[in-house]
């Protein structure tokens, strides 16, 4: 069996092996793959394996061997699935393998925005503590998050994990979701319309998928909706945010603060316009990426493949 990798690079930088798929078949692992390059790299291929390189009916048609598409992660938008269907083509994603590190990567970002780590941690190795009078000092006003309430937007297994975590802070949420299900409601988590959890917010953090009807749903109009000074933080999709309106939202601090681990374009351009805003931190999408989680995300996709040369294919997408 011939598999290919096309943008191994991602998930295993060299740090993984590759072992455990090698021992299903032929295996090729391009570290990245570019447009041109596909069907050359793929022509052989029964099974093939990708991460964010698109995949669609014009590949399909130049690749008569490929049997199988394993996406390297959870969304799978970059493979067209209803070409891959017709041609009887079975489509694999992964999920739930980073539940656990994208919601503790959602309090990274808030913490460091509340606490101010980094930035104190370098004023008293500049020597800027040791110069003091006092015990202490504090250039930036500090956040407890103690009674504050969480807005998420989205309540699949990501942000429901992420409000586990915010009540273990003590902290209330507030939710969104096409699919509300009142059995999860206590006193410190409860189901609300987006308008009310826009209102009643002080940090917001989203946790849907990219969707025609999601994409730039935030917006001016969405910010004109929130709390002064809000707090966002995006470790789900770029799109889902008007970066344009964020600028404006920052620079007149309707959002007091943003913590992003992903952008509409990736890796944005050199002079991106969030980037000139010392209250805008911005993470090069990797919450998915501790080891542990990649491992799972390997061991999970080598799975995917077993099944379907076993006849019985898992974590179809369709």
């Amino acid at each position: 069996m011939k598999i290919v990798v096309l943008d191994g690079f991602s998930l295993n930088p060299g740090d993984l092996s590759w072992e455990s798929l090698e021992k299903l078949g032929d295996v090729t692992v391009h570290e990245r793959t570019y447009p041109e390059q596909l069907v050359e790299f793929a022509r052989e291929a029964e099974i093939l394996l990708t991460n964010k390189t698109p995949v669609n009916e014009t590949h399909f048609a130049q690749l008569p061997k490929l049997k199988y598409i394993g996406v390297l992660a959870t969304g799978y938008n970059i493979v067209d699935v209803d070409a891959a269907e017709r041609r009887g083509i079975i489509v694999t994603n992964v999920p739930s393998y980073g539940t656990q590190a994208v919601a503790q990567y959602v309090f990274a970002h808030l913490l460091e925005i509340c606490g101010r780590v980094a930035m104190h941690s370098d004023l008293v190795k500049s020597g800027q503590w040791s110069l003091k009078e006092e015990f202490c000092f504090w250039e930036k006003p500090l956040i407890e998050l103690y009674g504050k309430t969480l807005g998420i937007i989205g309540t699949g297994r990501i942000g429901l994990e992420t409000a586990k975590i915010a009540q273990a802070f003590g902290m209330k949420v507030c939710a969104y979701s096409r699919t509300v299900k009142p059995e999860l409601e206590t006193e410190t988590f409860r189901f609300v319309s987006l308008d009310e959890l826009y209102a009643d917010s002080d940090v917001i953090s989203l946790h849907c998928p990219l969707t025609e009807e999601t994409r730039h749903m935030i917006d001016s109009e969405a910010f004109s909706k929130m709390k002064q000074g809000v707090i966002l933080i995006n470790t789900s999709r770029g799109p889902l945010i008007d970066e344009d309106a964020l600028a404006e939202a920052l620079q007149s601090g309707t959002v007091s603060a943003a913590g992003l681990d992903v952008l509409s374009v990736e890796p944005p351009r050199a002079d991106h316009p969030l980037f000139k805003f010392e209250n805008c931190n911005i993470t090069p999408h990797i919450a998915w990426a501790p080891t542990e989680t990649r491992k799972r995300l390997m061991g999970i996709a080598v799975k995917n493949i077993e099944s379907f040369l076993n006849g019985n294919p898992i974590n179809r997408v369709k």
